[in-house]
């Protein structure tokens, strides 16, 4: 009902190569790599993501550029490295937008995808976590809405699940309870409200806060004009909300039916597509903003034979991720591409899809994903794919190296289970000589 309500209906238009085309983005939170079965799972059940690799391309390296959600998020929706917008701050301030409290946000100036294909007229939408902040300098401003970067329609919340307000309990051997978040620069008087509410109501407080800024467009003028829909999914960020037909649906306790739910809502997307005939007009791209977490209660997320997971740096467990493009009559059903590829690289395929010409008073880091995509090419235009402050990942053999790695705790645990997530800059260890791996013979660095 949303989407229709939203972007209404092509009625089956004639597609071509040179059609713009609706877009379809698809975000999970979390998730690990290896939780798919078009990724190796065999035991969760996740039927219709399976399906649209089946129907499209599957990427099998491709990239985020931070492990954790602000910074990989800034650069998915800039096409550039999030060091370049300040998300990627060595004291984990824009690295980690903790709480609606805080400072900070990604910067009006950058030009998102949205703002790109809005100038070219396409209708721009964005439903679930934003995470790229929420005001400047008091609690009510909204700088950073989704609204001042260009979405015409916003409903959900400004950070993701979190409870905030409380310890937040950490699983492993041996791991005490974490300390709540730490202030950077708070909002005058968001923390009372913000903190003021017990935390099992504070999705609810973020729904309500970022409900009176939706603009809804519902002009009759918008009918057959393109679209652009980011599905930013709360799924499968702790604390795993999940309806009660869902619940014991897996054999991996609450994690595994959160995603085998999340599941089923791709599904419903994707019914909607079929049934206003839009499925062959329309690009989706299933992915998620960095690797699954590893450190979480209610069963940790699977990164396969990939090493660690989300937060810990540059390891494989938590910057490889699922990559999925499909865009029926214009794109190879089944077809698989090893080529290190970038989250990054969604934004200059958009605007080449979208046709339009991407801004030319900065550094754009992506590269378009169409020749490749297409088979006009077989290698990616990739020669190096860094991570701040965190290690570079390379491509052509597709070696890897790491001047940096977080210090696990307790020692030997292979995650951080005292503080939930890992640091990039301070307590770390140093590599030197780095450590240096041939990911296509070895992508478990082992």
């Amino acid at each position: 009902v949303w989407l229709w309500y939203l972007f209404g209906s092509a009625n089956g238009a004639v597609v071509t190569r040179n059609s713009r085309p609706n877009i379809v983005l698809l975000m999970a939170d979390d998730l690990g790599v290896g939780d798919l079965c078009c990724y190796g799972n065999h035991t969760v059940s996740t039927p219709n993501i399976d399906r649209l690799a089946s129907e499209g391309v599957r990427l099998t390296q491709h990239l985020v550029a931070g492990s954790v959600c602000s910074p990989s998020r800034a650069a998915f929706l800039t096409g550039r490295y999030p060091i370049r917008s300040g998300t990627a701050s060595p004291f984990n301030l824009n690295r980690a937008l903790a709480w609606l409290a805080g400072s900070g946000g990604l910067p009006t100036n950058e030009t998102t995808f949205a703002r790109l294909l809005q100038h070219w007229g396409y209708r721009t939408g964005l439903i679930g976590k934003w995470h790229q902040g929420l005001s400047c300098g008091s609690c009510n401003d909204h700088c950073y809405h989704p609204l001042n970067h260009s979405f015409d329609y916003f409903y959900g919340p400004p950070l993701g699940l979190l409870s905030d307000c409380q310890p937040r309990q950490s699983s492993g051997p041996g791991a005490p309870a974490a300390p709540g978040p730490q202030a950077g620069r708070l909002v005058p008087g968001a923390l009372e409200a913000h903190c003021g509410l017990q935390p099992a109501c504070l999705p609810l407080l973020h729904l309500l806060v970022l409900e009176t800024h939706t603009r809804v467009h519902a002009n009759t003028r918008y009918k057959h004009a393109p679209f652009l829909l980011f599905v930013s999914f709360l799924h499968v960020h702790t604390p795993l909300l999940t309806k009660e037909k869902f619940v014991g649906h897996s054999k991996y306790g609450l994690y595994g039916d959160n995603v085998e739910e999340m599941d089923w809502m791709v599904v419903k997307i994707l019914d909607v597509l079929d049934q206003e005939r839009l499925t062959n007009h329309t690009l989706v791209y299933f992915t998620l903003d960095n690797g699954g977490c590893l450190e979480c209660q209610d069963g940790p997320a699977q990164t396969g034979f990939l090493t660690r997971g989300k937060g810990m740096g540059g390891w494989e467990g938590g910057i490889r991720v699922p990559g999925v493009f499909r865009w029926p009559t214009v794109l190879e059903a089944g077809k698989v591409i090893d080529e290190p590829t970038s989250l990054m690289d969604v934004y200059p395929t958009l605007s080449y899809i979208g046709g339009g010409i991407l801004p030319q008073d900065r550094v754009i880091d992506g590269q378009n994903l169409m020749p490749l995509l297409e088979g006009r090419v077989s290698h990616s235009d990739h020669e190096f794919l860094f991570h701040y402050s965190q290690p570079p990942h390379y491509g052509a053999t597709v070696w890897k190296v790491h001047y940096v790695t977080p210090k696990f705790h307790p020692e030997g645990a292979g995650a951080c289970y005292g503080g939930g997530t890992c640091s990039c800059s301070g307590d770390v260890n140093y590599h030197d000589p780095p450590l240096l791996f041939d990911i296509s013979r070895d992508p478990s660095e082992s």
